[in-house]
């Protein structure tokens, strides 16, 4: 599952160029303080709901949340590894995976595609509601579990994807020092080791920590 990013040549400078049509190309970069303008007030706007329903305590309301977040953590290791670095036959999967993720391996300190830019964050942020919203209302004739949960999962992203920026941007805290070498480890070294980025735990427990050795 690891062959498209090791047949790819890693660029420190520079940036991948996705589609020949400027304004799709456009649309391909984003920074971070335009993903934080969208999905903060949405989030605070519905955990504001969600504590005025009477059925949902503060109590609940935190728990929930932190499940939320704790669940992205999970989200975040097998979609790496298991979408973003999946090898398909065909032309197409190859060019999806490319756009999704094998351009960012390619030139890893491209800053603006760090973060996912409006319009397909929207899109999957839209889906993922309805697909938590659907689960909520099969396991509890309502939809409003999914005002909680959904903050707390996109919580979660907007911790990775921060975490994330800062790993190809800036030196790492002390205190992160470990997160910034394994994630350097997965780009320079190891693809199929590293695949957390906001935690080790699930590379801990799938054995996909990476190796000691020089980047």
């Amino acid at each position: 599952m690891i062959v498209i990013m090791d047949s790819l040549k890693i660029k420190n400078k520079g940036q991948a160029r996705i589609f020949k049509n400027d304004q799709m190309e456009s649309l391909t970069k984003t920074k971070p303080w335009i993903i934080y303008s969208i999905y903060i007030p949405v989030c605070s706007a519905m955990i504001y709901y969600g504590s005025k329903l009477p059925e949902f305590s503060l109590v609940f309301i935190a728990v929930l949340f932190l499940i939320a977040m704790i669940s992205w953590t999970l989200f975040e290791y097998l979609a790496h590894r298991y979408l973003f670095h999946l090898n398909p036959g065909s032309q197409w999967g190859k060019r999806l995976v490319y756009i999704f993720h094998g351009n960012h391996h390619e030139f890893p300190r491209d800053t603006e595609r760090l973060f996912m830019p409006p319009v397909p964050s929207i899109l999957i942020g839209s889906i993922v509601f309805g697909i938590f919203a659907g689960i909520s209302y099969l396991l509890t004739g309502t939809i409003n579990y999914s005002f909680i949960f959904f903050p707390g999962f996109i919580t979660g992203y907007l911790i990775y994807v921060s975490m994330h920026y800062a790993i190809h941007t800036f030196a790492p805290p002390k205190i992160f020092k470990g997160l910034w070498r394994n994630h350097h480890l997965h780009h320079y070294r190891y693809h199929d080791k590293g695949y957390g980025v906001s935690t080790p735990f699930w590379d801990i427990m799938f054995n996909t920590v990476p190796k000691n050795g020089k980047l």
